[in-house]
């Protein structure tokens, strides 16, 4: 378990930060920047789900998103460098990605195949859902630069992130109705 019993270290005040594992790092690093924007959209998902009082299904699951986005920050902030470590370090594994898979799945059988892609909006809960996603869509660009400039970023991690910007746009429409109050674009309408 975690224990954090003093908050300031004044160790960053030199602008790096320590991760889980290996040598501290600049505090722009892509790393550091990776779990930060995954740590943003976590935070997202908290305001909506303050808006959530008549779903309680959709808030359970976005509770179990929230843990496992922590999981996903803790991957992140323990860098595979192909080294034994003293323990197990904790990683998105594929069953997580399964879960969010099914659970997109079930949102999506409740609504209709969209004629149009969707404005942001709606109800409060899709619009912070829309706010979240767009989080999670900049958090998953963010984790495959790292991943393009050579640091290792497991499938699973990188698929997790990409079906959560899914689940969190279903979820949306999901909230709105079951996509009966989505509010469609409608391309050209101000020329």
């Amino acid at each position: 378990m975690v224990k954090l019993n003093k908050i300031y270290t004044r160790t960053g005040d030199d602008g790096t930060t320590g991760l889980v594992a290996g040598p501290r790092r600049k505090k722009h690093d892509l790393r550091v920047e990776s779990y930060g924007e995954v740590d943003e959209a976590n935070s997202c998902i908290g305001v909506v789900r303050q808006h959530l009082a008549g779903h309680p299904d959709l808030d359970r699951m976005l509770m179990r998103i929230q843990n496992d986005l922590f999981d996903l920050g803790a991957d992140l902030a323990t860098p595979d460098t192909g080294k034994k470590l003293e323990y197990e370090p904790l990683r998105i594994v594929q069953a997580q990605v399964d879960r969010l898979e099914s659970e997109i799945d079930t949102l999506n059988a409740d609504l209709e195949p969209l004629r149009s892609f969707v404005l942001p909006g709606g109800t409060a809960a899709a619009a912070a859902l829309h706010v979240a996603r767009t989080v999670a869509r900049r958090a998953e660009r963010r984790i495959v630069a790292l991943q393009d400039s050579g640091e290792t970023v497991s499938a699973a991690a990188v698929a997790y992130i990409n079906r959560l910007s899914d689940f969190l746009f279903v979820a949306a429409r999901w909230v709105n109705d079951k996509g009966n109050t989505d509010i469609l674009w409608v391309p050209g309408q101000n020329r």
